[in-house]
C-alpha cells in the first residue's frame, strides 16, 4: 500500500480512529483518576571509610567505600535493616511487605546511597527513609566493627527526607500522552485492518479492481426512491434518472460500429436492483425515440410486470411453448415506443426455456421488430439462466450492488460471462453511497414567472388505453411460433432496420405546444389484461 492508500483509509474510517483514540485516552484518565496516589520519599547517606592522614590512605579508603557501597545497596531492603525499623515506626507490615515499598540505589562512581520509601501517606513515607537511613548506617557499622576499636566504615546521613508534596504516581500527564498514543496507534491499525479484511464492493474503485469492464453510469443510494421503481417516471429530475439517461448515452456509443439490437441486464446476486435499472433504460431509450421491448426472462422471480403495472399471466413462457403469438403477448406502454414482454407462468424449468432453440429463435423475432431488446434475467451466481442468454444477444449489463456483494463474487459472475464466451457491455455501480453535498440543481425557467410549477415527482394524469396491437403492426398476421429443430440454439446475428415510428400529429398551436408535457415525465401503464 502507498502514503496515498492509508491517506484514504484515515479520511474513510476517521470517525472509528477518533471514537478509539477517545475512548483509550478517556479510559486513561479514568485509571488515573481510580488509582490510589503514593507519595515517595528520597533520603541519602554518604559512606566513608576512617583512614590515615596520607594522601595513599585516604585513596585507599575512597576505593574501598566506593566497593562496599553496592553491598550496602542491596542490605538496605533487608530484614535486618527493615525490622528495626518496623518496631521503631510501630507499622503493621512484615519486613518482605516493607521491602516491596523501599528502594535503594548508588550514582555511578561515588559513595552516596539514595534511599527511597513509597506510601499513600507522604508522612509516613518520609518517616521510613529516614528511619531506613539510621537503621542502614547502625547495621553497617555494626557489621565493620573489627574485634578491638572502632568500625572503619561510617554512614552519616546527608539529606533527610521530608514529606513529599505531590504524589509520584500515577502520572496523570504521562498516563493521558500514553493513552493518546495507544489510542492513535490501535485506531489506525483497526483501520487498516477492516480495509484489509473488508471484500465488500463500497466505490467505483473496487469494481476497478476486479475487472476491466468499463463502468457505464454509477447511482447514489436515495431513500426517497425506495419502493419507487420507475424512477425516470415519478422523479425524472433526480440525480438516479439522469444517471439512467447517462447510461443510455452511454450504451448508444459504446459500439458506434456495430449497432446493439439486444442485451441482457444482470447481475452477480438478488437485491443489486437489475430489474429496475432494465425497466428504467427501457423507458429512457424509449423516450429518445427509439422502439425498444423490455422481456422478462427472470421465470424464477419475475418482476418486470410488477413494476410496469401490465398483467403478467401470460408472456414469455406462453410464446416459448406454442400457445401464443408474439403479438398476442406483447404490451404497449407508455408514449408507443415501449412495449413489454412479461414472463408469464413460471415453468418448472427455467434453464431449459431460456436455452432452447424457440428462445433463440425469439429474440431473432424481436430483434426484427424493434431497435434493441432489453432482457431482464436472473443473476449470474444463484443459477446459469443469465449466461445462457448472454450468448444469444450482442453483450451483458452487469449491475453491481454497492455493499450488497464482496469482490470475489463479482469477480466470480464476471467470470461466468467470461467462460461462455458472452460479452460484457459494461457494469453498473448501484447503491453508492451518497457523500454530503453530492448532486446537482436543475432550474427551469419559463416565459410566465407566475406560473405553478408541479411538485417534484408527481404523476401526471394516465393516457388512454392504446390498441391492444403493437404500433406498426396493427395489419400484421398472427404468426405462430415454429421454432428450427435445430438442438443447438444459434446466437442471434441478424441486423434488421427497424419500421419507422409513426410520425407525430401537429400540436396545432404555439400555446398548445408550451402546454404539452415532456414524454420523461408521462406515465405509460396498460390498463387492460393480456392481448388477445
Amino acid at each position: 500500500m502507498e502514503l496515498r492508500d492509508y491517506l484514504a483509509i484515515v479520511r474513510k474510517r476517521w470517525i472509528s480512529i477518533a471514537l478509539i483514540t477517545v475512548l483509550l485516552t478517556g479510559a486513561a484518565v479514568a485509571v488515573t483518576l481510580a488509582t490510589t496516589p503514593v507519595y515517595t520519599a528520597r533520603a541519602q547517606v554518604y559512606v566513608s571509610v576512617r583512614t590515615g592522614e596520607t594522601t595513599t590512605d585516604l585513596l585507599q579508603g575512597s576505593s574501598f567505600s566506593q566497593r562496599q557501597v553496592k553491598s550496602y545497596t542491596d542490605l538496605a531492603s533487608t530484614p535486618l535493616v527493615l525490622t528495626p525499623v518496623i518496631e521503631h515506626l510501630d507499622l503493621a507490615t512484615t519486613p518482605d511487605t516493607l521491602a516491596e515499598s523501599v528502594s535503594a540505589d548508588s550514582p555511578l562512581d561515588t559513595s552516596l546511597i539514595n534511599i527511597r520509601a513509597s506510601d499513600p501517606d507522604p508522612q509516613t513515607a518520609s518517616d521510613i527513609a529516614n528511619a531506613v537511613a539510621e537503621s542502614l548506617a547502625e547495621q553497617v557499622t555494626a557489621l565493620e566493627e573489627p574485634d578491638e576499636g572502632p568500625s572503619p566504615v561510617e554512614i552519616n546521613t546527608v539529606r533527610t527526607a521530608s514529606a513529599p508534596t505531590e504524589p509520584s504516581s500515577p502520572n496523570l500527564k504521562l498516563n493521558v500522552a500514553l493513552g493518546l498514543l495507544l489510542g492513535l496507534a490501535a485506531g489506525f491499525g483497526l483501520a487498516i485492518l477492516r480495509e484489509v479484511l473488508d471484500t465488500r464492493v463500497r466505490t467505483v474503485d473496487d469494481v476497478r479492481s476486479v475487472t476491466t469492464a468499463s463502468i457505464l453510469t454509477s447511482m447514489a443510494h436515495d431513500e426517497e426512491s425506495v419502493g419507487k421503481s420507475l424512477v425516470v417516471q415519478t422523479d425524472p429530475h433526480s440525480p438516479r434518472a439522469e444517471a439512467f439517461r447517462r447510461l443510455r448515452t452511454n450504451l448508444q456509443f459504446l459500439d458506434v460500429a456495430e449497432r446493439l439490437s439486444a442485451i441482457v441486464v444482470t447481475s452477480s446476486l438478488p437485491t443489486e436492483g437489475k430489474s429496475t435499472v432494465a425497466v428504467n433504460l427501457a423507458i429512457t431509450l424509449s423516450d429518445a425515440g427509439s422502439r425498444v421491448v423490455i422481456v422478462d426472462a427472470d421465470l424464477r422471480r419475475p418482476s418486470v410486470a410488477e413494476y410496469m403495472g401490465v398483467e403478467g399471466s401470460v408472456g414469455l413462457t406462453t410464446v416459448l411453448i406454442g400457445k401464443a403469438s408474439i403479438e398476442d403477448v406483447v404490451q404497449p406502454w407508455g408514449t408507443g415506443n415501449l412495449h413489454v414482454l412479461p414472463s408469464g407462468q413460471v415453468p418448472p424449468n427455467p434453464s431449459e426455456m431460456v436455452g432452447s432453440a424457440a428462445m433463440a429463435w425469439l429474440i431473432n423475432e424481436l430483434t426484427k421488430r424493434y431497435d434493441l431488446v432489453i432482457i431482464d434475467t436472473p443473476p449470474l451466481l444463484p443459477v446459469t439462466d443469465a449466461a445462457i442468454l448472454a450468448r444469444l444477444v450482442d453483450g451483458a449489463l452487469v449491475v453491481t450492488g454497492a455493499n450488497r456483494l464482496h469482490r470475489h463474487e463479482l469477480a466470480d459472475a464476471m467470470g461466468s460471462l467470461e467462460a461462455v464466451g458472452a460479452r460484457v457491455l459494461g457494469v453498473v455501480v448501484n447503491h453508492l453511497a451518497r457523500k454530503h453535498g453530492e448532486g446537482y440543481s436543475y432550474h427551469y425557467y419559463g416565459s410566465d414567472e407566475n406560473a405553478p410549477r408541479q411538485r417534484r415527482g408527481a404523476r401526471r394524469p394516465a393516457p388512454k388505453a392504446r390498441s391492444s396491437r403493437a404500433a406498426g403492426h396493427a395489419n400484421a398476421p398472427v404468426t405462430r411460433l415454429t421454432p428450427p429443430p435445430s438442438a443447438t440454439p444459434p446466437r442471434v446475428t441478424t441486423r434488421h432496420t427497424p419500421e419507422a415510428a409513426p410520425q407525430p400529429q401537429p400540436t396545432g398551436s404555439f400555446d398548445a405546444l408550451l402546454q404539452t408535457e415532456p414524454d420523461e415525465v408521462r406515465p405509460g401503464r396498460w390498463p387492460g389484461g393480456p392481448i388477445a
